[in-house]
């Protein structure tokens, strides 16, 4: 019973707090075929692994939001929060070509909501609830009508005094865009989807991770952990189901892990800039204190999910995801516990978005323990959110 009320809390709070070388190398293709027109894109599935290892729902828009203020978004509805197994982040598109083009751009998000983006697109729905996600033949759809592609133009982009995840994304050989009076070196959407990632991963008590691809073609895969500042890893083929690996990891350095991933992200198909752009965006995000798992989504569970127009039709397009599954590892409920109970807000904050799913970890020792941590779970996400950007 108190289980299940601690369940109910954490609802209750997340409503209230938010109302290669070439072809895949360093070289732009379009400098081998001045005629072509290549198109890259990189995005992020984020996911939260349950005890069985599937993804759990969780709240992946209950914190602050790390995009500028001139970044569009959806209206949310009154509840303030939406409910999701995946969290798309941060898609971007970049284009290649030597001479001015105008395209227009389609994608569509199935079992998924488009919930920002930049420059101006046309967007259905505008306004999410959380029993949207509950529709049935989900669809999401984002449009960018008359993209002028101009390789020449100079490189001025809006920017704002605060820092943010979004300017990394800048730092390649695109060729700046333009839509309507709105500059951009890329074309950015993000969203919430409500379907099972390609792969799943469980860590037992022992320490051991158990994964299991639901397709049969996710291959590299990365175990990754942060723990008090210690960071390792260890770099796998995965192939079948119920690959049961014992999770001893060499000790390591987050630059370690940066170069690692750079390496792996062309070699599955984008440039070299746009590799270290992506991990650059992800740097203080990806290699936080936590244990997950990173894997390279299939190409046709991309293609399905998020199906991409463009016309004309590019040369060559590549579109490489990186997912992401958090795992809580019993040394990490307990700290969060400990901090809960202990009013240790730092350590909470360590924790951001991620404490709702932590939070339904949490095993109280008896009644007192319960009732102090019941007590405490509204200041819990209010440390672990922290002030929202102040965007007017």
């Amino acid at each position: 019973m108190r289980h299940r009320l601690i369940r109910v809390a954490i609802l209750v709070a997340a409503g209230f707090f938010v109302s290669a070388e070439v072809p895949h190398g360093t070289a732009p293709l379009f400098e081998v075929d001045p005629n072509s027109l290549v198109v890259h894109e990189w995005g992020t599935f984020t996911s939260v692994a349950g005890p069985d290892g599937k993804a759990v729902e969780w709240a992946p828009l209950v914190a602050p939001s790390d995009l500028p203020c001139f970044v569009d978004k959806v209206a949310f509805g009154s509840k303030g929060w939406i409910p999701g197994t995946v969290r798309m982040e941060t898609p971007v598109l970049y284009f290649y070509t030597a001479e001015d083009r105008t395209v227009d751009v389609r994608v569509r998000f199935r079992k998924g909501v488009i919930t920002e983006w930049y420059p101006k697109a046309d967007v259905c729905p505008m306004k999410i609830e959380p029993q949207t996600m509950r529709k049935e033949n989900l669809v999401s759809v984002a449009e960018w009508k008359n993209v002028q592609i101009l390789p020449k133009a100079p490189e001025t982009y809006p920017r704002e005094s605060d820092e943010s995840h979004y300017y990394a994304a800048r730092d390649t050989d695109a060729a700046p865009l333009q839509v309507g009076d709105e500059r951009e070196k890329l074309l950015f959407y993000r969203g919430v989807g409500m379907f099972a990632p390609p792969l799943s991963a469980a860590i037992h008590d022992d320490g051991d991770v158990t994964l299991d691809a639901t397709s049969g073609n996710v291959g590299d895969v990365v175990l990754f952990e942060n723990k008090d500042g210690a960071i390792s890893f260890k770099s796998l083929k995965v192939r079948g189901n119920n690959v049961k690996l014992p999770f001893r990891l060499s000790r390591s350095s987050a630059n370690a892990v940066h170069a690692h991933l750079v390496k792996l992200l062309v070699a599955h198909g984008l440039f070299t800039r746009e590799a270290k752009a992506m991990v650059e965006t992800w740097r203080d995000s990806w290699f936080e204190e936590g244990t997950r798992v990173f894997y390279i989504a299939p190409r046709e569970m991309v293609d399905g999910t998020l199906p991409l127009e463009i016309s004309p039709a590019p040369t060559t397009v590549e579109r490489v995801f990186v997912g992401r599954i958090e795992l809580f590892p019993r040394w990490t409920v307990d700290k969060v516990k400990n901090a809960i109970l202990n009013g240790d807000r730092a350590t909470i904050a360590q924790r951001g978005r991620f404490i709702g799913p932590i939070l339904q970890r949490l095993a109280p020792t008896d009644l007192a323990e319960s009732e102090a941590i019941l007590a405490r779970i509204p200041s819990t996400y209010s440390a672990a959110i922290g002030p929202r950007r102040n965007c007017k």
